[in-house]
């Protein structure tokens, strides 16, 4: 029997997609993306499963959820070591209109593994492969209850925990037939300290295609991706289905436009202010200003007057000292032409 692939199989591969990356990718960064860049699919920030489904915490997480039509496909990606709680928030996530879920069983962060979830999966074949199969049943048990529709689960794992332990690893999962795997090309030990290994993401898709267990699941290859040129021949030299984008879009909301080659300072600061106003638009006192901060190193960089400028932006603390800081820097810009 073949994995349920959705919107996935209408896909033209390869495909580019935007990696799930915390205080990041949120719905203000996803809705600056789409509308300069838009990615063939989108994810949410990981969310924790079992946050969504306690009562105190599943407000809070709702927001994180929060998405717009123009962001489709959207993928929610969730974390959590209990079965019993996906079912449940897969059953949730299929209501609110995703188009797919996606499982984190990759992610290195101490708090997540602490809970038995992310990269600590790895460690447990068994479990992951019951959280899959429970995230498959809770989507169906929404599609019976509430003529939800059936949409398909993935998984974005690594090549191991301490060890590549790939060999191992991916058959099982395969065994239980996710619609898509997205591979980092690293193991949870070796964080992004070193290159990320291609070689190995062709290597999986061997193991995929020549697997008894392969049914159609799709591989996506992720690490150190630069841009799309880069992601294409990365295609090219491991046979993937996709490409996972993530560290590349930091101040380049263009990152996914295929037809934009060249991006000017005013482009990239007047994006910058557009999504400072909609983070504040958005989230208003729910998150913190300084989670802009970020985003303002990656604006502001490989300009002359960059550093002075960023040091400016840095000490804001509000939108209207953003745009004060802004508009004052390009007025004379365009005085010194």
């Amino acid at each position: 029997m073949k994995p349920y692939l959705g919107f996935w199989e209408k896909l033209e591969k390869p495909f580019f997609v935007l990696a799930p990356m915390a205080n990041v990718t949120d719905a203000v960064f996803r809705r600056v993306i789409t509308k300069y860049g838009r990615p063939d699919v989108t994810w949410t920030e990981f969310v924790s499963a079992d946050g969504l489904c306690h009562p105190k915490g599943r407000e809070a997480l709702l927001r994180d959820l929060s998405f717009t039509e123009g962001e489709r496909p959207i993928v929610a990606q969730l974390f959590t070591a209990h079965p019993g709680v996906m079912f449940e928030a897969a059953k949730l996530v299929a209501e609110l209109g995703f188009d797919g879920i996606d499982i984190n069983m990759g992610c290195p962060d101490k708090n997540v593994m602490k809970q038995g979830a992310g990269a600590t999966l790895m460690k447990d074949p068994k479990l992951a492969q019951e959280i899959i199969l429970a995230a498959c049943e809770g989507v169906e048990s929404a599609v019976a209850r509430f003529a939800s529709r059936r949409i398909p689960i993935s998984v974005k794992t690594r090549l191991g925990f301490n060890e590549d332990d790939l060999e191992a690893w991916l058959p099982k999962l395969l065994e239980v037939q996710p619609a898509v795997i997205t591979i980092h090309a690293r193991t949870k030990k070796e964080m992004s300290d070193v290159p990320a290994r291609w070689e190995r993401i062709k290597r999986a898709v061997e193991i995929a295609q020549g697997s008894a267990s392969w049914r159609g699941t799709l591989i996506i290859g992720n690490g150190d991706v630069k841009d799309l040129e880069d992601a294409r021949k990365k295609v090219s030299e491991t046979g993937v289905d996709g490409v996972m984008l993530g560290r590349a879009i930091f101040g380049n909301p263009w990152l996914f436009d295929r037809d934009k080659k060249t991006v000017t300072v005013e482009e990239k600061l007047q994006v910058a202010l557009e999504h400072t106003k909609l983070f504040e638009a958005v989230w208003k006192d729910m998150k913190n200003f300084e989670l802009m901060k970020k985003h303002y190193q990656a604006y502001v960089n490989h300009f002359p007057q960059a550093k002075e400028l960023r040091v400016r932006m840095m000490a804001c603390h509000s939108v209207e000292e953003i745009e004060v800081v802004v508009n004052t820097f390009l007025a004379q810009e365009k005085k010194s032409v």
